[in-house]
């Protein structure tokens, strides 16, 4: 059995059941990873869900006055984070007619979003193959490749990518042979 099938059978027993897990919709895939940047899910599940409850999509957050948006943020810190969300939900609102970019490149163009957040987006709403790399996973991987570099380093997370780019392209070469 290979490493990605062992992975994906943890994940099938182990993972937990989260909303923005059930759904491909980007505009809610975003909220989510926003929400979690440097907070745990038990404090951010609660936010998810007042946001997704007073802004149902991206036009209603985008229209909303930022004093609302920041007083459901309230309790989150990092108040730039939701300076960036109510930015960016006009962007897409706006420029994009509502629909999200669906490229890293162009995700990663919109305000508050890094490399982990637009492969999140790109990978999870749009199926396209981004590794979501945070420093957990470089961690491990680390140690499974047997790398030296420190994972903190530009070159370490340079390396890291590298080789989840070729694993996850021999992976999808490996689906399309068998189909």
């Amino acid at each position: 059995m290979s490493f990605s099938s062992d992975l994906l059978k943890w994940y099938d027993k182990n993972h937990r059941k989260l909303p923005w897990r059930e759904t491909k919709n980007p505009y809610y895939i975003w909220l989510s990873e926003i929400i979690l940047q440097q907070t745990r899910v038990e404090q951010g599940l609660p936010y998810y869900y007042k946001f997704t409850e007073a802004f149902k999509d991206v036009f209603i957050l985008a229209n909303a006055k930022e004093e609302q948006v920041l007083k459901l943020w309230q309790g989150l810190g990092y108040y730039s984070r939701g300076r960036n969300l109510h930015a960016t939900a006009k962007v897409v609102s706006k420029d994009f007619k509502g629909k999200f970019p669906q490229t890293f490149n162009e995700i990663k163009k919109l305000k508050g979003i890094g490399d982990y957040t637009a492969a999140a987006i790109a990978s999870f709403a749009f199926n396209k193959p981004h590794a979501v790399v945070d420093g957990n996973v470089y961690r491990v991987l680390s140690r499974l490749f047997l790398i030296d570099t420190p994972i903190n380093s530009t070159e370490g997370k340079k390396l890291l990518q590298k080789l989840l780019m070729i694993f996850l392209i021999k992976n999808i070469l490996q689906n399309l042979t068998r189909q």
